[in-house]
């Protein structure tokens, strides 16, 4: 018996509602680490799972493997995903995908001093975290620290241009 798979063509919509929250930590080194999470809402219009393995796609077609190893944008020029933080905004770039967002002063710093950030990119949907609603830095911790959002994720490190 032969059985055949169809490969869905890719859908930006199939996205859903895609966030970018910026915070800063301290990492082991003592000083802060500039984060990024971006996540979808798990809301495009055939459910959550479509929008799980439209993202999967999305980072795959672009060379970061979900759940694997960190992909250091720093030692990768050609990666086609950057990092433009200028007049106080992260933009982050990358095939199909334009996201925004207004960090903190910390963040700000933590990324000049740095000169890069960490971006979690991850499959698993947060439909609480809405863009323009407060979020409790105990719900980000709980959610961005998850083993289900880690192990969903792609991992990258992306030096921060400017336009200088």
């Amino acid at each position: 018996m032969t059985s055949t798979s169809e490969t869905r063509p890719f859908r930006v919509a199939d996205l859903g509602t895609l966030v970018v929250m910026p915070w800063s930590g301290e990492a082991p080194d003592g000083s802060d680490m500039p984060y990024l999470l971006a996540y979808s809402l798990g809301d495009a219009a055939d459910g959550p799972e479509v929008t799980a393995s439209a993202i999967e796609r999305l980072l795959a077609d672009n060379g970061l493997p979900v759940g694997g190893d960190l992909v250091d944008g720093t030692e990768r020029p050609s990666l086609p995903v950057s990092l433009l933080v200028e007049s106080g905004q992260a933009v982050l770039n990358m095939p199909s995908l334009n996201a925004q967002c207004v960090p903190p002063p910390e963040w700000l710093a933590a990324v000049e001093n740095r000169g890069y950030a960490y971006l979690v990119f991850t499959t698993r949907p947060w439909p609480e975290a809405e863009p323009g609603k407060p979020v409790e830095l105990e719900a980000l911790a709980a959610f961005a620290g998850a083993d289900e959002t880690l192990n969903a994720a792609a991992h990258i490190v992306l030096p921060a241009r400017s336009l200088r």
